[in-house]
């Protein structure tokens, strides 16, 4: 059985410390310890897509359930299509852009025309459907139908069973099963077409933490009528599960708010990072309580990041906290400061006339 992988899910990662800090307790919160009412605010539900809606209605019907105006999914399923279908909801809604640089992954029924070898499959398969192919999307797709090229990760035939191949696929986002198949049979002059098609993962994603819409409808309505968020606790996860592809760079207190205004990080700012970050790529800026504070693009690779004494490490993309969560740790000093300087006793000695 060979092992299926993901790219960002090959990367072993180690926390790089560049200098130990302690977080205030007084400001933010870990993820573990919020509330419903605070999940629902930033939250992601892995729902698993039945047969029939589309991936927009999906969608629709969870933001329905739980009482939200504003949401999205990550990567789009044909409505025959079911699996994993990852929707973000209120203020985690952006996050679904970032979920589509982690890869898919699929297990499908293709249906051959005729019988071929299996030797002659495989080796195919190997040699050409495997790695950097060049893909022309299907007439009915939500994209410009012109060549483009996307990335096969791996594929394991499962089963045969005459002419019908059961087959594992992961793949960079935007790849079409569908046509994938239909390509695969032209190539070996028999025909082809995708019989079924279910979505394992979407990039930290997976069927083990999928649940259905009833699950959904069920939780919130025991947490609302009955006062048990047990349930609803379990499906809904926070806004941070969805950067589990990405690698992260942890932020001092004192850094957060700078950050949740639009500033790029510097060096001094950065307490500790994930190993293996190259320059330009997309990384989770954490703060000491591992709440997301934003993503941006590094300008350093980690081990700058950990030895530079200067200079800018990442470029702020999209924020996600809110000012103010963490202080203007200067404005908060200067304040405790001032109170201290009012509360000292005037302890210089006094001049007594004689």
């Amino acid at each position: 059985m060979m092992e299926h992988l993901l790219p960002f899910e090959k990367i072993k990662r180690e926390v790089l410390i560049r200098k130990e800090s302690p977080t205030d307790e007084r400001y933010g919160k870990s993820p573990e310890k919020r509330t419903v009412a605070e999940l629902l605010e930033r939250g992601v539900v892995n729902v698993i897509k039945p047969k029939g809606p589309t991936s927009h209605q999906v969608s629709a019907y969870v933001q329905n359930i739980l009482n939200m105006s504003k949401g999205g999914h990550s990567g789009t399923l044909d409505p025959n299509v079911t699996g994993v279908l990852p929707v973000a909801f209120s203020k985690a809604t952006r996050i679904v852009e970032y979920l589509l640089l982690a890869g898919k992954e699929y297990v499908c029924i293709m249906h051959l025309h005729k019988e071929v070898d299996e030797k002659r499959l495989r080796e195919l398969i190997s040699n050409e459907f495997v790695g950097k192919i060049r893909q022309l999307p299907p007439v009915k797709s939500a994209i410009k139908r012109e060549h483009r090229y996307r990335k096969i990760y791996f594929v394991d035939i499962l089963e045969i069973d005459g002419q019908d191949v059961l087959f594992r696929i992961g793949c960079q986002a935007g790849t079409y099963i569908r046509k994938w198949c239909h390509d695969l049979g032209k190539s070996l002059g028999v025909g082809a077409h995708m019989a079924q098609l279910i979505r394992t993962k979407a990039g930290p994603f997976d069927e083990s933490t999928g649940v259905t819409l009833q699950d959904l409808t069920d939780a919130h309505y025991y947490w609302k009528e009955k006062g048990d968020d047990s349930q609803l606790r379990k499906i809904i996860q926070p806004l941070e599960t969805a950067v589990g592809h990405l690698p992260k760079v942890w932020v001092f207190d004192s850094t957060v708010n700078s950050v949740c205004h639009g500033s790029d990080i510097k060096v001094p700012g950065i307490s500790k990072v994930h190993s293996e970050i190259q320059v330009d790529e997309f990384v989770a800026i954490m703060t000491l309580k591992d709440e997301l504070v934003g993503i941006g693009k590094s300008a350093m690779t980690s081990k700058d990041m950990v030895n530079s004494a200067k200079g800018v490490a990442v470029r702020i993309d999209k924020v996600f906290m809110d000012p103010d969560v963490y202080p203007r740790f200067d404005v908060a000093e200067k304040k405790k400061d001032d109170k201290d300087k009012k509360e000292i006793p005037n302890l210089l000695p006094v001049k007594v006339k004689e």
